[in-house]
């Protein structure tokens, strides 16, 4: 039996059946981590023995009749900024490198109750500030589609996981696109879900204005399955909504059929190659056979959105950071003469160089002099590009965009920032807007590589985005990617 074939719910069909245990199935992802890991580096810790003790709970529960929920048993991995009680937790950082949380994340607490096993935390630019994954004080993690590229980042260690076969599933956190970007690299789906409907408590915070955490799959099926799992009001998340949560797969089998779908042309032809622009044109033309209506937009000024994104999680981090000191949180230099000296060499050791980037650059939009010239407009931004996507979500259901804008990277070669921040063009408009974002292969391919959409939807519109979804990948979305 092929498990590295199986959905989540063959893999609980089979679990069930008694074709396999949950024990029998947590070894074999043990014994692929080992195998492929050290190539991939997509883990920073393997919690083994935990695993184990989990996947053997199961099998008790299984062989005392009971009813189990739908992820009982099924093999997962976490990106290591969300907190797992009594398990290291680094954020990829040296500041955090030996910080063993007290408490977990609500996510995950939502996956024990659904009798999840942790095979491990996986690797991400330190503390989610990137976009290749090559930041991480462990290393950079590498695509298992091609070992000489970048997997897409912040969640790169997530998205490699899944796609070399060493998680069944993992859960990233998607502040400007770190869900969806790796997903699209390693030819996944990855959900960045509206802003509320996922906790986001406990989870280490890059701006949390925006940050959401998102689940990563190969089939959308999965998916929706694992996000009803992590869904719902949180009353200890201020922002968390308390609304009921729907069926998200409910409209995998129901097509296209006189949906209108928004297109941006004039985006296509300036922000994306020609291969990849040939590719949502083709999925666009697909999906108008499939019974959608495409409808063009010409949106506004939708550059400014790209300034003003980073702007503002720039300031959200040099805010959010100024605790990691070495005396409330992290890691401690052994250089000092006083306090001072504290503040300044823990710091100066323990980050590294894109978190001292990003914090020098929130710390001079925040300042008194710039307040108003940085900050202030950059808010006005962020409200202007929300306007924007409502006008345009007046005129259609959906919103086609591309997920990225290149073919994956070559390790090693985004070495201009400017240029490595162009590749979040239409990875930080949802983000901004707070609307839900779901990136998915397309079946189309350049240099041997997948290429991935995103849809974009008004607030809550999940079940939507994956029922359109599901027609791209040419099915009702039990296909893998």
């Amino acid at each position: 039996m092929d498990m590295q074939k199986m959905n989540l719910t063959q893999m609980a069909a089979a679990l069930r059946a008694g074709e396999f245990s949950a024990v029998e199935l947590t070894r074999h992802y043990l014994a692929q981590i080992e195998a492929q890991d050290e190539s991939i580096n997509a883990y920073i810790t393997v919690t083994s023995d935990q695993a184990l003790a989990q996947a053997a709970k199961v099998d008790q529960a299984l062989m005392a009749g009971k009813d189990l929920p739908p992820l009982a048993g099924l093999p997962l991995a976490l990106k290591d900024n969300i907190c797992t009680k009594g398990i290291l937790t680094t954020a990829a950082s040296k500041m955090l490198s030996a910080f063993v949380p007290p408490y977990s994340a609500y996510v995950w607490l939502k996956l024990q109750d659904q009798m999840g096993v942790l095979l491990g935390k996986t690797n991400l630019d330190e503390f989610a500030l990137g976009t290749t994954n090559e930041t991480s004080f462990f290393g950079p993690t590498k695509n298992p589609l091609d070992l000489t590229r970048i997997p897409g980042g912040s969640s790169g260690g997530s998205a490699a996981a899944v796609a070399a076969g060493t998680a069944a599933y993992a859960l990233g956190s998607d502040t400007g696109g770190s869900v969806r970007l790796p997903a699209a690299h390693c030819g996944l789906v990855g959900m960045r879900p509206t802003y509320g409907l996922v906790s986001r408590r406990r989870v280490i915070p890059l701006a949390p204005s925006m940050d959401q955490v998102g689940p990563l799959t190969r089939s959308l099926a999965d998916n929706a399955l694992v996000l009803s799992a992590i869904a719902g009001h949180d009353p200890q998340d201020a922002v968390s909504a308390d609304r009921a949560t729907p069926d998200f797969s409910a409209g995998l089998d129901k097509g296209v059929k006189d949906l209108r779908i928004g297109l941006t042309p004039d985006y296509l032809e300036t922000k994306v190659t020609a291969d990849f622009k040939a590719a949502v044109l083709k999925t666009a033309a697909d999906l108008e056979t499939a019974g959608a209506k495409i409808v063009e937009l010409t949106p506004r000024q939708l550059e400014s959105a790209f300034p003003a994104y980073y702007l503002l999680t720039s300031a959200e981090v040099s805010s959010a950071f100024g605790r990691l000191d070495g005396i409330h949180y992290g890691y401690r230099s052994q250089d000092y003469e006083d306090l001072e000296d504290i503040y300044y060499n823990s710091r100066s050791e323990g980050f590294g160089p894109e978190v001292k980037r990003r914090i020098m650059l929130g710390n001079f939009v925040l300042s008194a002099d710039y307040y108003e010239a940085f900050y202030v407009k950059a808010q006005k931004v962020r409200t202007f590009v929300k306007q924007e996507f409502d006008r345009m979500l007046e005129q259609v259901d959906l919103i086609l965009l591309p997920t990225t804008t290149d073919t994956t990277p070559k390790l090693g070669t985004k070495k201009d920032r400017k240029d490595a921040y162009n590749d979040n063009f239409f990875s930080v408009l949802a983000p901004l807007t707070g609307l839900p974002a779901l990136s998915v292969p397309t079946g189309s391919r350049v240099e041997g590589l997948p290429v991935s959409v995103q849809l974009t939807g008004p607030a809550f519109s999940e079940a939507l985005l994956y029922q359109a979804g599901a027609a791209i990948m040419g099915g009702t979305g039990e296909e893998t990617a």
